[in-house]
């Protein structure tokens, strides 16, 4: 090959060679003046059973996470009954969203097919309190909600009247008959830890998943509780067996009583009343501590929702965002360590207590069979304080007629 055979050989190659990155700037180039997709706004409607002015922060929550995603959100106060929920939801009128709604009407959800499963990974367990919040907001051991906040019930003492909170359920009678000891006595959710605290319990919990089939109401630990209730009255004389809710914190408001068992929603009625109060955890029944039942505030995704992704990003959005406004706002219990660990949680002694009280609770069961347990629990404890039947006849009365009712179900 001579000089000038190599010469236009070179020339050729430093020409193609030229062209090929021109070719390649100028596509860069036309990439890069391409305007850039614009993503699709949706609007994500949101009801919540929450107050209003807790409904409010959510609100405010919602819009900076609407802003920041380039999306709509409608929040509205949800006032109707379940049955107008499961009605719109099954049409176009239903919400993409229920926050805030007690976890113990999941069941009802879930039976009618209204609850989406929470996407795995969503949420971090890690930086919840307890894993009974997540069971609570489960069934047939699959999550269908993410918790919002707790409730628990504890002991109120009068401290004018009571040094130091009864650590036993032996020193809460002894301690009782001296200052008074009141309470809603015939509701089964108040008066339930003296029957989980012997053994006692609605259904079998197995893993998560609540079995129906098996119902603990009858079993010789409730039978020692439902002794233990009706002492209370017929025998150690502390209350009188027709006693509701009311006449009891208007005695302990009134600094009648020393002694009285109830929830947070109490607390501002007796610091308004400037009644000298603090709050315990249930006395410990054979040394171990008392179960009260767990309340979970949850959220959850519609089913029947066009927007599932962004409904659950919004979802676990609030559910991080909403802890401090809601225990600012309502007195709603956290559920997440930040929130419970923070100073200003920590600065309110109530909540604190009852934050405490939930950890050894049991979730209020959220299966529809649940609807079956009221009735017969309630008439039952009346005629047990009113000494008209007794543990043993309780037990067995409330176990068939349970079973009844959850045979009518069907």
């Amino acid at each position: 090959m001579n000089k000038r055979t190599k010469a236009i050989l070179s020339l050729v190659t430093t020409l193609v060679v030229s062209a090929s990155f021109i070719g390649c700037g100028k596509k860069a180039a036309d990439e890069s003046s391409k305007p850039a997709e614009k993503k699709e706004s949706k609007e994500i409607v949101l009801w919540s059973h929450l107050t209003e002015p807790e409904v409010k922060e959510i609100d405010k929550l919602a819009q900076e996470w609407a802003k920041e995603k380039g999306h709509k959100v409608k929040v509205v106060v949800d006032k109707s009954d379940f049955q107008a929920f499961l009605q719109a939801a099954n049409s176009s009128k239903g919400p993409d969203i229920m926050f805030g709604i007690a976890h113990d009407n999941l069941g009802t959800f879930h039976k009618a097919g209204l609850l989406a499963e929470v996407p795995n990974g969503l949420i971090d367990e890690g930086k919840y309190s307890s894993k009974s919040l997540f069971d609570a907001c489960s069934y047939d051991g699959k999550r269908f909600a993410v918790p919002v906040a707790q409730e628990s019930i504890a002991l109120f003492y009068n401290t004018d009247k009571v040094k130091e909170a009864p650590k036993t359920v032996e020193d809460l009678v002894k301690v009782g008959k001296e200052v008074g000891f009141q309470f809603d006595i015939n509701n089964f959710y108040i008066s339930f830890p003296f029957i989980a605290g012997n053994g006692g319990y609605v259904f079998k919990d197995n893993g998560g998943s609540l079995d129906p089939k098996d119902v603990g109401l009858g079993n010789e630990g409730a039978k020692k509780g439902y002794e233990f209730i009706q002492n209370l009255v017929t025998k150690e004389k502390l209350m009188p067996a027709d006693l509701k809710g009311d006449i009891a914190s208007g005695n302990f408001k009134a600094k009648k009583t020393g002694l009285y068992i109830s929830g947070p929603w109490d607390v501002k009625n007796f610091q308004d009343a400037k009644v000298p109060f603090k709050v315990a955890t249930l006395p410990q029944t054979d040394g171990k501590a008392t179960p009260a039942f767990l309340g979970v505030q949850s959220a959850f995704v519609s089913a029947r929702s066009k927007n599932q992704n962004e409904a659950w990003d919004l979802v676990k959005y609030l559910s991080e965002k909403s802890s401090m406004p809601l225990f600012k706002t309502g007195n709603r219990i956290p559920v997440l360590n930040d929130a419970l660990n923070s100073d200003e949680f920590k600065k309110d002694p109530y909540s604190q207590v009852f934050a405490e009280q939930a950890k050894s609770n049991v979730p209020m069961p959220n299966i529809p069979q649940m609807q079956a347990v009221w009735g017969p629990a309630g008439n039952n404890l009346q005629l047990l304080t009113a000494g008209k039947t007794t543990p043993e006849k309780a037990a067995e009365q409330i176990l068939k007629q349970v079973q009844e009712g959850i045979a009518q179900q069907k």
